[in-house]
């Protein structure tokens, strides 16, 4: 599993540098975006195993992102996460299964729980 390619789209650069930093210590290659529109962009010029998602964004958020990742690229796994906003984040996560999400993360999550779930997703 080791050495997979993720992009970690989040608006929270503190939560971007901290997801970045388990997986890379976990050995995959990592690549950032601060926003949903950033996200589309990088999508478009490299490859990705894994896409870890933020639900609420500036710009396009992760509802788009998913979208647009499954009509794009159909293979590319995707996690969405969200700490809530404007309805309660089980809703916004629901929704995003809908939308095509492999697999959700409910904010604040643990390292551990991290890993497990990326760890599931790419299996």
């Amino acid at each position: 599993m080791n050495g997979r390619s993720i992009l970690v789209v989040d608006d929270e650069e503190e939560l971007r540098d901290i997801v970045g930093r388990v997986l890379r210590d976990a050995g995959h290659r990592v690549t950032t975006a601060a926003d949903g529109k950033e996200a589309i962009v990088t999508m478009a010029n490299e490859e990705f195993d894994l896409v870890l998602t933020d639900v609420i964004m500036p710009e396009k958020d992760g509802m788009q992102v998913i979208s647009e990742a499954r009509r794009k690229y159909p293979r590319v796994k995707i996690v969405a996460m969200s700490g809530g906003g404007h309805i309660p984040r089980d809703q916004y996560l629901k929704i995003a299964t809908g939308l095509g999400a492999h697999a959700i993360l409910e904010k604040p999550f643990s390292n551990r729980e991290l890993m497990e779930t990326v760890t599931a997703v790419l299996e």
